[in-house]
């Protein structure tokens, strides 16, 4: 399947050369640019893409107030928040409004295609930066529930896989640290998964700390 993406940033050479770097991936096309959070409601309501990627400051109507919006109008809709500014406040309303991804625009282009892949697949996609911050205030709630000890320990190798999806890396990276092929680390995501009773690695990672895992 291939994943449509649309780009929205106010800087017209950033979106073009975006679209140059996405562009050379078989299973990824833009489909569209917008400068603004307003183009951006119109052209998703005309070209129906997958992936959004939101720049969050931007005239007219900013990302955050543009990924609610698409969020109420088009659910299915992934938006990935993609900015130079990673300070907690951008953060936090980006997931809050919600955003399934928040990377900084220094990222590689490799991972920027990884993480559109994994958006359209339903994945959550964090900054290893962010991913931290996410963690950490969850973390950080009063009143956080307390789980049971593990009824199925997680083995040496899936501690690993925890410790560096807690840091934000991705299944590709993951691989890459622990000379693994991908396929493997995915197989060892999903066990951390369903041993730690989460739906997703930004939860998996929280029940981690919570269980002094990490």
């Amino acid at each position: 399947m291939t994943v449509r993406v649309l780009l929205v940033d106010d800087q017209a050479l950033f979106r073009e050369a975006l679209a140059m770097l996405l562009g050379v991936h078989a299973d990824i096309e833009v489909v569209g640019e917008a400068g603004d959070g307003a183009q951006a409601l119109d052209r998703t309501a005309d070209l129906r893409p997958d992936v959004v990627l939101m720049d969050l400051r931007m005239p007219v109507l900013d990302g955050i107030a543009a990924t609610r919006r698409l969020r109420a109008e088009h659910p299915a809709v992934r938006v990935i928040a993609l900015t130079t500014f990673d300070d907690d406040a951008d953060v936090f309303a980006a997931l809050r409004a919600g955003a399934v991804g928040y990377l900084l625009k220094d990222v590689s282009s490799a991972r920027l295609a990884e993480a559109v892949l994994a958006a359209a697949r339903g994945e959550t996609v964090l900054q290893p930066s962010v991913a931290a911050k996410v963690v950490a205030r969850i973390a950080a709630m009063p009143g956080e529930e307390q789980h049971q000890p593990l009824v199925a320990p997680l083995s040496e190798r899936e501690l690993e896989v925890v410790r560096l999806l807690a840091e934000g890396h991705s299944n590709r990276e993951i691989a890459a640290v622990l000379f693994l092929a991908e396929g493997t680390v995915k197989n060892h995501v999903t066990n951390v998964l369903g041993k730690l009773g989460a739906r997703d690695r930004t939860q998996a990672a929280l029940r981690a700390r919570t269980l002094g895992l990490l």
